[in-house]
């Protein structure tokens, strides 16, 4: 494990420490809790924000195709 130091905005500790005496849950595994939640959801963003980059890219060929495929003569 690695120590950090890192300041807490008075409030958010004060929050914070009514809300451990209520869980009766350490401190540290508190925070890592939270951080590995944010951590998900920051993933999550940067994976939907990487996928609409992209779809982006490839959205005037996939019309196109579309296209091409709409003009297509299926008789038999």
């Amino acid at each position: 494990m690695k120590t950090v130091s890192l300041k807490i905005d008075d409030s958010i500790f004060g929050e914070t420490e009514k809300i451990l005496a209520q869980i009766k849950k350490p401190r540290n595994r508190y925070i890592n809790e939270a951080i590995e939640s944010y951590n998900k959801l920051q993933r999550k963003q940067i994976l939907e924000k990487m996928l609409k980059k992209e779809s982006s890219l490839v959205k005037e060929d996939s019309m196109s195709v579309l296209k091409d495929f709409e003009e297509m003569d299926y008789a038999d």
